[in-house]
């Protein structure tokens, strides 16, 4: 199974959480420096709550599956000020 794969399969665990308040997540791109690069869609992209959401459960559900990912980030996450 390649690193994409591994990704998707730990996105799975908490996808269900996200559909249900009207969100999701694509995987963008994982870099050669195993940095997963994730768009937030729906609810995800807009909620002010969604920079916890992807610290605290999408980075967290990536980086216990997957441990050679370095990084997860969000390419349209628009940090707390």
């Amino acid at each position: 199974m390649n690193l994409t794969e591994q990704v998707e399969q730990a996105l799975e665990t908490i996808r269900p959480y996200l559909v249900a308040d009207g969100g999701d997540v694509a995987i963008e791109e994982i870099t050669p420096e195993h940095v997963v690069r994730l768009r937030l869609l729906g609810n995800c992209g807009s909620c002010k709550m969604s920079f916890m959401t992807m610290k605290a459960g999408i980075e967290q559900a990536i980086m216990k599956a997957v441990p050679e990912i370095t990084a997860v980030e969000a390419v349209n996450l628009v940090e707390p000020v």
